[in-house]
Protein backbone atom coordinates (compact mmCIF):
# COMPACT_ATOMS: atom_id res chain seq x y z
CA UNK A 1 0.00 0.00 0.00
CA UNK A 2 2.92 2.33 0.73
CA UNK A 3 4.16 1.79 -2.82
CA UNK A 4 0.73 2.77 -4.20
CA UNK A 5 0.75 5.97 -2.13
CA UNK A 6 4.30 6.87 -3.19
CA UNK A 7 3.35 6.27 -6.84
CA UNK A 8 0.40 8.65 -6.45
CA UNK A 9 2.67 11.24 -4.78
CA UNK A 10 4.94 11.10 -7.84
CA UNK A 11 1.87 11.42 -10.07
CA UNK A 12 0.84 14.58 -8.21
CA UNK A 13 4.35 16.04 -8.52
CA UNK A 14 4.44 15.38 -12.27
CA UNK A 15 0.93 16.60 -13.03
CA UNK A 16 0.46 19.74 -15.11
CA UNK A 17 -2.59 21.09 -16.91
CA UNK A 18 -3.38 23.31 -19.86
CA UNK A 19 -7.10 23.67 -19.22
CA UNK A 20 -9.47 23.86 -16.26
CA UNK A 21 -11.12 20.69 -17.50
CA UNK A 22 -7.88 18.78 -17.02
CA UNK A 23 -7.60 20.05 -13.44
CA UNK A 24 -11.15 18.94 -12.67
CA UNK A 25 -10.56 15.53 -14.23
CA UNK A 26 -7.43 15.14 -12.10
CA UNK A 27 -9.35 16.16 -8.96
CA UNK A 28 -12.19 13.69 -9.57
CA UNK A 29 -9.77 10.87 -10.42
CA UNK A 30 -7.77 11.37 -7.21
CA UNK A 31 -10.03 13.05 -4.62
CA UNK A 32 -13.56 12.31 -5.88
CA UNK A 33 -16.07 10.07 -4.11
CA UNK A 34 -14.92 7.16 -6.30
CA UNK A 35 -11.33 8.33 -6.64
CA UNK A 36 -8.07 6.62 -5.84
CA UNK A 37 -7.69 8.24 -2.41
CA UNK A 38 -11.16 7.05 -1.36
CA UNK A 39 -10.16 3.53 -2.36
CA UNK A 40 -6.99 3.81 -0.26
CA UNK A 41 -8.97 4.87 2.80
CA UNK A 42 -11.29 1.90 2.27
CA UNK A 43 -8.27 -0.45 2.23
CA UNK A 44 -6.70 1.21 5.30
CA UNK A 45 -8.38 -1.28 7.65
CA UNK A 46 -6.31 -4.07 6.06
CA UNK A 47 -3.00 -2.40 6.90
CA UNK A 48 -1.10 -4.18 9.74
CA UNK A 49 -1.36 -2.31 13.05
CA UNK A 50 2.39 -1.66 13.24
CA UNK A 51 2.24 0.15 9.86
CA UNK A 52 -0.97 2.14 10.38
CA UNK A 53 0.73 5.27 11.74
CA UNK A 54 3.22 5.50 8.85
CA UNK A 55 0.59 4.69 6.21
CA UNK A 56 -1.89 7.15 7.76
CA UNK A 57 0.70 9.94 7.63
CA UNK A 58 1.50 9.14 3.99
CA UNK A 59 -2.20 9.22 3.09
CA UNK A 60 -2.67 12.60 4.78
CA UNK A 61 0.43 13.93 2.97
CA UNK A 62 -0.97 12.69 -0.34
CA UNK A 63 -4.34 14.34 0.27
CA UNK A 64 -2.79 17.68 1.29
CA UNK A 65 -0.30 17.64 -1.58
CA UNK A 66 -2.98 16.85 -4.17
CA UNK A 67 -5.29 19.58 -2.84
CA UNK A 68 -2.42 22.09 -2.82
CA UNK A 69 -1.54 21.22 -6.44
CA UNK A 70 -5.17 21.61 -7.53
CA UNK A 71 -5.52 24.95 -5.72
CA UNK A 72 -2.23 26.20 -7.17
CA UNK A 73 -3.19 25.36 -10.76
CA UNK A 74 -6.72 26.74 -10.32
CA UNK A 75 -5.38 30.08 -9.04
CA UNK A 76 -2.93 30.19 -11.93
CA UNK A 77 -5.70 29.83 -14.52
CA UNK A 78 -7.90 32.31 -12.68
CA UNK A 79 -5.12 34.90 -12.68
CA UNK A 80 -4.59 34.43 -16.41
CA UNK A 81 -8.27 35.08 -17.06
CA UNK A 82 -8.48 38.14 -14.79
CA UNK A 83 -8.01 41.51 -16.41
CA UNK A 84 -4.87 43.32 -15.35
CA UNK A 85 -6.68 46.66 -15.48
CA UNK A 86 -6.96 48.27 -12.05
CA UNK A 87 -10.55 48.43 -10.81
CA UNK A 88 -11.85 50.89 -8.23
CA UNK A 89 -14.98 49.80 -6.34
CA UNK A 90 -16.76 53.09 -5.59
CA UNK A 91 -19.39 51.29 -3.48
CA UNK A 92 -16.84 49.98 -1.00
CA UNK A 93 -16.94 51.47 2.49
CA UNK A 94 -14.22 53.91 3.45
CA UNK A 95 -14.04 52.35 6.91
CA UNK A 96 -11.45 49.55 7.14
CA UNK A 97 -13.05 46.12 7.54
CA UNK A 98 -11.60 44.17 10.44
CA UNK A 99 -10.58 40.59 9.82
CA UNK A 100 -12.42 37.97 11.83
CA UNK A 101 -10.90 34.95 13.54
CA UNK A 102 -11.82 31.39 14.41
CA UNK A 103 -13.35 30.78 17.81
CA UNK A 104 -10.88 29.24 20.30
CA UNK A 105 -13.16 26.20 20.68
CA UNK A 106 -13.05 25.66 16.91
CA UNK A 107 -9.26 26.06 16.89
CA UNK A 108 -8.79 23.44 19.61
CA UNK A 109 -11.38 21.04 18.14
CA UNK A 110 -9.64 21.18 14.76
CA UNK A 111 -6.27 20.52 16.41
CA UNK A 112 -7.65 17.51 18.31
CA UNK A 113 -9.10 16.14 15.08
CA UNK A 114 -5.79 16.63 13.28
CA UNK A 115 -3.81 14.86 16.02
CA UNK A 116 -6.02 11.77 15.98
CA UNK A 117 -6.22 11.70 12.18
CA UNK A 118 -2.44 11.10 12.13
CA UNK A 119 -2.98 7.71 13.79
CA UNK A 120 -5.88 6.63 11.61
CA UNK A 121 -8.98 7.97 13.39
CA UNK A 122 -11.85 9.11 11.16
CA UNK A 123 -14.49 11.72 12.12
CA UNK A 124 -18.13 10.76 12.70
CA UNK A 125 -21.12 12.96 13.56
CA UNK A 126 -24.71 12.46 14.71
CA UNK A 127 -27.88 14.33 15.78
CA UNK A 128 -27.96 16.57 18.86
CA UNK A 129 -31.51 15.47 19.78
CA UNK A 130 -31.36 11.76 20.61
CA UNK A 131 -33.68 8.92 21.63
CA UNK A 132 -33.30 6.94 24.84
CA UNK A 133 -31.65 3.95 23.14
CA UNK A 134 -28.71 5.80 21.61
CA UNK A 135 -28.19 8.25 24.49
CA UNK A 136 -28.67 5.85 27.43
CA UNK A 137 -29.90 2.26 27.05
CA UNK A 138 -27.39 1.00 24.46
CA UNK A 139 -24.60 2.44 26.63
CA UNK A 140 -25.52 0.25 29.60
CA UNK A 141 -27.36 2.95 31.60
CA UNK A 142 -29.85 1.11 33.83
CA UNK A 143 -33.36 2.66 34.12
CA UNK A 144 -32.62 3.99 37.62
CA UNK A 145 -29.28 5.67 36.72
CA UNK A 146 -29.07 9.29 38.05
CA UNK A 147 -28.10 10.64 34.60
CA UNK A 148 -31.67 9.93 33.48
CA UNK A 149 -33.08 12.38 36.02
CA UNK A 150 -34.18 15.88 35.06
CA UNK A 151 -31.34 17.39 37.11
CA UNK A 152 -28.81 16.20 34.50
CA UNK A 153 -30.67 15.95 31.21
CA UNK A 154 -32.76 18.31 29.07
CA UNK A 155 -35.70 16.24 27.83
CA UNK A 156 -37.65 17.20 24.70
CA UNK A 157 -41.29 16.53 23.93
CA UNK A 158 -41.66 14.75 20.60
CA UNK A 159 -44.23 12.78 18.61
CA UNK A 160 -41.59 10.06 18.31
CA UNK A 161 -41.59 9.59 22.10
CA UNK A 162 -39.30 10.84 24.83
CA UNK A 163 -36.23 12.50 23.36
CA UNK A 164 -33.37 14.40 24.96
CA UNK A 165 -30.60 16.81 24.07
CA UNK A 166 -27.64 14.46 23.96
CA UNK A 167 -25.58 14.45 27.14
CA UNK A 168 -22.49 13.07 25.39
CA UNK A 169 -21.35 12.21 21.88
CA UNK A 170 -21.20 8.54 22.88
CA UNK A 171 -24.53 8.32 21.07
CA UNK A 172 -22.60 8.80 17.82
CA UNK A 173 -20.36 5.89 18.76
CA UNK A 174 -23.44 3.67 19.20
CA UNK A 175 -24.55 4.58 15.68
CA UNK A 176 -21.08 3.81 14.33
CA UNK A 177 -21.03 0.38 15.97
CA UNK A 178 -24.55 -0.40 14.75
CA UNK A 179 -23.77 0.49 11.14
CA UNK A 180 -20.13 -0.60 10.76
CA UNK A 181 -18.13 -3.77 11.28
CA UNK A 182 -14.84 -3.79 13.23
CA UNK A 183 -12.17 -2.61 13.04
CA UNK A 184 -13.65 0.79 13.97
CA UNK A 185 -11.40 3.74 14.76
CA UNK A 186 -13.27 7.05 15.00
CA UNK A 187 -13.64 10.29 16.94
CA UNK A 188 -16.96 12.10 17.43
CA UNK A 189 -16.76 15.87 18.00
CA UNK A 190 -19.90 17.85 18.84
CA UNK A 191 -21.92 19.99 21.25
CA UNK A 192 -23.62 18.34 24.24
CA UNK A 193 -26.03 19.55 26.91
CA UNK A 194 -26.40 18.97 30.66
CA UNK A 195 -28.60 20.69 33.22
CA UNK A 196 -25.79 22.02 35.41
CA UNK A 197 -25.11 25.24 37.31
CA UNK A 198 -23.01 27.67 35.24
CA UNK A 199 -19.64 28.57 36.76
CA UNK A 200 -16.02 29.17 35.78
CA UNK A 201 -15.56 25.40 35.45
CA UNK A 202 -18.96 24.20 34.18
CA UNK A 203 -21.73 25.17 31.75
CA UNK A 204 -25.12 23.83 30.63
CA UNK A 205 -23.71 23.26 27.14
CA UNK A 206 -20.19 22.43 26.09
CA UNK A 207 -18.24 20.59 23.41
CA UNK A 208 -16.84 17.08 23.47
CA UNK A 209 -14.60 14.91 21.36
CA UNK A 210 -15.12 11.22 22.03
CA UNK A 211 -12.99 8.44 20.60
CA UNK A 212 -13.66 4.76 19.91
CA UNK A 213 -11.40 1.92 18.78
CA UNK A 214 -12.86 -1.57 18.29
CA UNK A 215 -10.78 -4.46 16.94
CA UNK A 216 -9.37 -7.81 17.99
CA UNK A 217 -7.01 -7.96 20.99
CA UNK A 218 -7.30 -4.28 21.98
CA UNK A 219 -5.94 -3.73 25.51
CA UNK A 220 -5.80 -1.01 28.16
CA UNK A 221 -2.14 -0.52 27.22
CA UNK A 222 -3.28 0.57 23.73
CA UNK A 223 -5.60 3.11 25.37
CA UNK A 224 -2.88 4.52 27.62
CA UNK A 225 -0.36 4.91 24.79
CA UNK A 226 -2.97 6.58 22.56
CA UNK A 227 -3.85 9.13 25.26
CA UNK A 228 -0.19 9.77 26.15
CA UNK A 229 0.53 10.44 22.47
CA UNK A 230 -2.41 12.87 22.32
CA UNK A 231 -1.37 14.74 25.48
CA UNK A 232 2.20 15.25 24.30
CA UNK A 233 1.07 16.38 20.82
CA UNK A 234 -1.47 18.82 22.27
CA UNK A 235 0.38 20.29 25.26
CA UNK A 236 4.06 19.58 24.56
CA UNK A 237 6.61 16.81 24.98
CA UNK A 238 7.08 17.58 28.71
CA UNK A 239 3.41 16.94 29.52
CA UNK A 240 2.68 14.29 32.14
CA UNK A 241 -0.52 12.28 32.52
CA UNK A 242 -2.04 10.22 35.30
CA UNK A 243 -4.93 7.75 35.20
CA UNK A 244 -7.25 7.41 38.21
CA UNK A 245 -9.79 4.58 38.65
CA UNK A 246 -13.35 5.74 38.00
CA UNK A 247 -16.76 4.45 36.96
CA UNK A 248 -18.73 4.85 33.75
CA UNK A 249 -21.67 2.58 32.82
CA UNK A 250 -20.34 1.95 29.31
CA UNK A 251 -16.68 1.09 30.11
CA UNK A 252 -15.07 -1.49 32.40
CA UNK A 253 -12.47 -0.88 33.73
CA UNK A 254 -12.84 2.92 33.67
CA UNK A 255 -10.46 5.76 34.44
CA UNK A 256 -10.19 9.53 34.46
CA UNK A 257 -7.10 11.12 32.94
CA UNK A 258 -5.37 14.21 34.30
CA UNK A 259 -2.64 16.23 32.60
CA UNK A 260 -0.09 18.47 34.26
CA UNK A 261 -1.58 21.98 34.58
CA UNK A 262 -0.02 24.36 32.04
CA UNK A 263 -1.78 27.40 33.57
CA UNK A 264 0.45 27.27 36.67
CA UNK A 265 3.15 24.89 35.36
CA UNK A 266 2.02 22.30 37.92
CA UNK A 267 2.72 24.65 40.85
CA UNK A 268 -0.94 24.79 41.92
CA UNK A 269 -3.70 27.28 41.09
CA UNK A 270 -7.48 27.73 41.35
CA UNK A 271 -7.99 25.99 37.98
CA UNK A 272 -6.28 22.76 39.07
CA UNK A 273 -7.45 23.17 42.69
CA UNK A 274 -3.79 23.44 43.74
CA UNK A 275 -3.04 19.83 42.74
CA UNK A 276 -0.85 20.59 39.72
CA UNK A 277 -3.06 18.38 37.54
CA UNK A 278 -6.30 19.02 35.68
CA UNK A 279 -8.80 16.36 34.61
CA UNK A 280 -9.46 16.52 30.86
CA UNK A 281 -11.13 13.23 29.95
CA UNK A 282 -12.71 9.96 31.00
CA UNK A 283 -11.82 6.65 29.37
CA UNK A 284 -11.92 2.88 29.67
CA UNK A 285 -12.40 -0.43 27.93
CA UNK A 286 -15.78 -0.74 26.20
CA UNK A 287 -18.14 -2.85 28.32
CA UNK A 288 -18.99 -6.19 26.61
CA UNK A 289 -22.69 -5.42 27.17
CA UNK A 290 -22.34 -2.28 25.01
CA UNK A 291 -20.68 -4.29 22.23
CA UNK A 292 -23.48 -6.84 22.38
CA UNK A 293 -26.16 -4.12 22.32
CA UNK A 294 -24.64 -2.79 19.10
CA UNK A 295 -24.40 -6.17 17.36
CA UNK A 296 -20.65 -6.75 17.88
CA UNK A 297 -19.41 -10.08 19.24
CA UNK A 298 -17.70 -9.29 22.61
CA UNK A 299 -15.96 -12.67 22.60
CA UNK A 300 -14.11 -11.80 19.40
CA UNK A 301 -13.65 -8.04 19.69
CA UNK A 302 -12.62 -5.61 22.40
CA UNK A 303 -12.03 -1.89 22.37
CA UNK A 304 -11.52 1.32 24.24
CA UNK A 305 -13.37 4.63 24.38
CA UNK A 306 -12.57 8.09 25.71
CA UNK A 307 -14.29 11.45 25.91
CA UNK A 308 -12.80 14.88 26.49
CA UNK A 309 -14.18 18.39 26.99
CA UNK A 310 -12.89 20.84 24.38
CA UNK A 311 -13.42 23.85 26.68
CA UNK A 312 -11.27 22.31 29.41
CA UNK A 313 -8.44 21.62 26.96
CA UNK A 314 -8.72 25.16 25.55
CA UNK A 315 -8.43 26.49 29.12
CA UNK A 316 -5.11 24.68 29.49
CA UNK A 317 -3.80 25.52 26.04
CA UNK A 318 -4.67 29.24 26.07
CA UNK A 319 -4.48 29.72 29.88
CA UNK A 320 -8.12 30.86 30.13
CA UNK A 321 -9.37 30.90 33.74
CA UNK A 322 -13.15 31.07 33.10
CA UNK A 323 -14.89 28.95 30.46
CA UNK A 324 -17.91 31.29 30.45
CA UNK A 325 -15.80 33.60 28.30
CA UNK A 326 -16.15 31.20 25.37
CA UNK A 327 -19.90 31.80 24.99
CA UNK A 328 -20.26 35.49 25.93
CA UNK A 329 -19.36 36.80 22.47
CA UNK A 330 -16.95 39.45 23.77
CA UNK A 331 -14.99 40.61 20.71
CA UNK A 332 -12.09 41.78 22.91
CA UNK A 333 -11.65 38.20 24.12
CA UNK A 334 -12.03 36.62 20.68
CA UNK A 335 -9.58 39.05 19.02
CA UNK A 336 -6.76 37.45 21.02
CA UNK A 337 -6.99 34.28 18.93
CA UNK A 338 -6.43 35.76 15.47
CA UNK A 339 -2.85 34.49 15.46
CA UNK A 340 -3.75 31.03 16.79
CA UNK A 341 -4.50 29.44 13.37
Amino acid sequence: MKNKIKALLNEVDDFSAETKEQIEEFRINLLGSKGKLKSLFADFKNVPNDQKKEVGQLMNTLKEKAQHKIDELTIKFSNNETSTTDYLDLSRTATPIKLGSRHPITIVRNEITEIFSRIGFTVSEGPEVEDDWHNFSALNFPPEHPARDMQDTFFVESEAGEMALRTHTSSVQVRMMENNKPPIRTISPGRVYRNEAISARAHCFFHQVEGLYIAENVSFADLKQTLLYFAKEMFGEETKIRLRPSYFPFTEPSAEMDVSCSVCNSKGCTICKYTGFLEILGCGMVDPNVLGNCGIDPKKYSGFAFGMGVERIAMLKFKVNDLRLYSEGDVRFLDQFKAAF
